[in-house]
């Protein structure tokens, strides 16, 4: 069945939100004092975003592609594979539903990030940071992770045959990478899910409030584009 685009940009709004309340919800319930999650781990952290794709790219996936990543519209664009003309609804759609799931869970978690002074913490609920606050460590971390992440999806879903459970794969994908790769950056993995939040935090009156990193910002924007763009053309060249 064929949706119209405005449907498309309407399941892309609604499953970044998703993705981004599940997932950064998980890193506030670990991160932010006082939570019954308070210090869960990184474990927590990996489920929260593996299922917080999984669930949104399952719930979609047939109507828009499930992209919720400009990352991976992009890369699709670049090499033929999406058009051109619907790739600016789609990335103001995934922006904008990132901002969105980001709201929800400063709303759900307010209480908590009032009893919090640890402004990375509360930053890292928002976006991502470098822990060795390198820009270069940061990009190649998210160069090589999201070039997994897209060159598995691309090679999960090449078969058209049942999308949904290639997205299941997905999930466990984003999983993996998440306790695999996370140590360095967090990762982002997707410019929506960093700077649409990253946006808000820097508008919110949060206190204590912390620097919003804009120095940093670019790389979680631009590391997975290159990497997205660089593993759809390696799979189309070789499968």
């Amino acid at each position: 069945m064929h949706y119209t685009l405005l449907v498309r940009c309407i399941a892309e709004f609604i499953g970044t939100a998703i993705m981004v309340a599940l997932g950064n919800g998980s890193v506030a319930n670990v991160e932010l004092k006082g939570t019954k999650g308070f210090h869960g781990g990184w474990i927590l952290i990996g489920f929260g975003y593996g299922i917080g794709v999984m669930i949104p790219a399952m719930m979609f996936g047939p109507i828009s592609g499930g992209q919720i990543n400009p990352a991976m519209t992009l890369a699709l664009a670049f090499n033929g594979e999406f058009p051109w003309a619907e790739v600016g609804p789609y990335l103001i759609a995934q922006f904008l539903g990132a901002i969105f799931g980001q709201l929800m869970i400063v709303a759900a978690y307010k209480p908590y990030y009032n009893q919090t002074e640890n402004v990375e913490s509360i930053l890292g609920t928002f976006s991502t940071i470098d822990a060795e606050n390198s820009r270069m460590n940061g990009f190649i971390n998210e160069f090589i992770g999201t070039f997994i992440l897209v060159f598995g999806a691309v090679a999960l879903t090449s078969d058209h045959i049942d999308p949904r459970a290639d997205f299941i794969g997905l999930g466990f994908l984003v999983m993996c990478l998440v306790v695999s790769f996370g140590g360095p950056t967090g990762p982002a993995l997707n410019p929506a899910r960093d700077l649409g939040p990253r946006i808000l935090h820097a508008l919110l009156p949060l206190n204590p409030k912390g620097s919003s990193q804009w120095k940093y910002s670019w790389v979680p924007v631009v590391a997975p584009i290159l990497g997205a763009v660089c593993a759809v053309k390696l799979y189309g060249l070789f499968f």
